[in-house]
């Protein structure tokens, strides 16, 4: 008879867990006290644990810790009362086999017990050499069943070397997820540098990430360690890694197999030991079949592979997140401020959030600043809500181009000139490209953004054009 131990869980979840077992005859169900666990599973040797955890955490984490140290092979489901993230994120990277939230449903339980027969590994376990007891900052906030995905794939992925591919819309909280898995991991220690790459002039982005010695190009005066030297031990993030030139990626997939790199202007080889993450707003499936990202570095990177989904997909999460920043920011500028009025939650719901977080979080903060109540109201949040009528702007550019084109178009036939298409085509592209660029004070990702294009296209116009 197969053996089920219940630790430190109530009856209701008990009766639950009876109803999701197809045979309950075959099968003994044990329960326990937490004090309990340690000496009841020595004895009796079950097949699973179901271990229920409510705060206080930290003794119940060590309980679990202790069981996966004594007994590797026998599973272990968390039980928590409600979405933690940092328990979420310990529990999965202490080996538990799950992390579940009551109420549990008997369907959930079925589908958990049948992956659970159908195991052929363990995971295996991974004891750290001591405990941190004091209370974590909660750094996420949300409780959407993807997300709870997300912090339980943090806590599998984090204590291992192998490199994450974090994919994401812009505002969604990459940067934050890479910060997670190295906290989490053996090099919490160690340094963790991150480096936009959309951000830094492509000519000084290969300086950046391996450094420069003197003379290497006009003004390397001296020698200057790039950010994979810099992080050795460590973990680098590369974010908007699909912006990498050609060489620049070519230069990352050697640091990935090989460990090493030299110094632009160098020929020592300088080997590390590093931890790639990496993350992008764009699809590199895309970029790879457009012939803008490597094959052997995008599957060098996605060793493991993160998708944060966009904040106006996870539904309540909008008014915790919300809730989060109104605390946040009211103790900042030393308000009073109780919550949000339905309305004003309403309104947040129906906002598509093209900024996702980061958009939130400056929405919230303009709004607490203005608040003097202490609620905050539906006029208080300011959104982008003036959508833009495609069918009209197209319109509209039509009747610009008849009326720009006409003349144009008229000398173009009397003089019996030809390659009109190509001159005015190439006109149009420069103008709009300039006209873009200047708006952007020649921020080329914004710019790239912008026309919808990539920034390896956007810099080959600029070079086209003379730009």
């Amino acid at each position: 008879m197969r053996s089920i131990l219940l630790v430190q869980v109530d009856e209701k979840t008990q009766q639950t867990l009876k109803e999701a077992l197809s045979s309950p005859e075959e099968f003994e169900l044990l329960r326990c006290m937490a004090e309990e666990a340690e000496a009841k599973v020595m004895e009796r040797k079950p097949d699973v644990v179901f271990l229920n955890i409510s705060k206080p955490e930290v003794t119940r984490l060590h309980l679990l810790q202790t069981l996966r140290r004594q007994a590797p092979g026998v599973p272990v489901i968390v039980i928590a009362d409600g979405v933690s993230t940092s328990l979420a994120i310990k529990a999965m990277k202490e080996g538990a086999f799950d992390y579940v939230i009551k109420p549990l449903e008997v369907g959930q339980l079925r589908a958990l017990l049948s992956r659970l027969t159908r195991m052929q590994q363990k995971m295996p376990s991974r004891m750290p050499s001591q405990w941190e007891e004091e209370e974590e900052e909660i750094v996420f906030v949300g409780a959407h069943p993807e997300m709870l995905e997300i912090y339980k794939l943090i806590g599998r992925v984090a204590p291992s070397s192998v490199p994450v591919l974090i994919q994401g819309e812009s505002g969604t909280g990459k940067e934050l997820v890479a910060h997670e898995i190295h906290r989490h991991s053996d090099r919490s220690k160690e340094k963790f540098l991150a480096v936009n790459c959309a951000a830094i002039p492509e000519t000084l982005l290969e300086s950046e990430l391996f450094g420069h010695e003197a003379g290497a190009f006009t003004g390397a005066t001296g020698r200057r360690k790039g950010k994979f030297e810099q992080a050795d031990g460590g973990t680098i993030f590369l974010d908007e890694v699909a912006d990498m030139s050609a060489t620049t990626q070519s230069k990352v997939l050697r640091v990935l197999e090989q460990h090493e790199f030299e110094r632009l202007g160098g020929t020592e080889t300088i080997g590390v030991d590093i931890r790639v993450l990496a993350a992008t707003n764009r699809s590199l499936v895309k970029c790879m079949q457009e012939g803008e990202f490597r094959v052997d570095l995008f599957y060098r990177l996605r060793g493991a592979f993160i998708c944060l989904p966009p904040l106006r997909n996870r539904g309540d999460d909008i008014r915790l997140l919300a809730e989060h920043f109104v605390h946040r920011f009211a103790q900042e500028v030393g308000k009073k401020i109780n919550g949000l009025h339905p309305k004003t939650i309403e309104k947040m719901r129906a906002y598509s959030w093209p900024g996702n977080i980061r958009e939130l979080r400056n929405v919230i903060h303009t709004a607490v600043v203005f608040c003097h109540g202490e609620v905050l109201l539906p006029e208080h949040i300011v959104l982008e809500e003036q959508a833009i009528n495609l069918d009209e702007v197209e319109d509209d550019c039509q009747q610009v181009f008849i009326r720009a084109l006409e003349p144009l178009f008229d000398k173009f036939r009397d003089s019996g000139r030809g390659h009109l298409y190509h001159q005015m085509t190439s006109a149009l592209e420069r103008v709009l490209i300039q006209m873009t660029m200047t708006r952007m004070n020649n921020n080329q990702v914004k710019a790239a953004e912008f026309l919808g294009i990539s920034r390896n296209t956007l810099r080959d116009r600029l070079k086209k054009y003379d730009l």
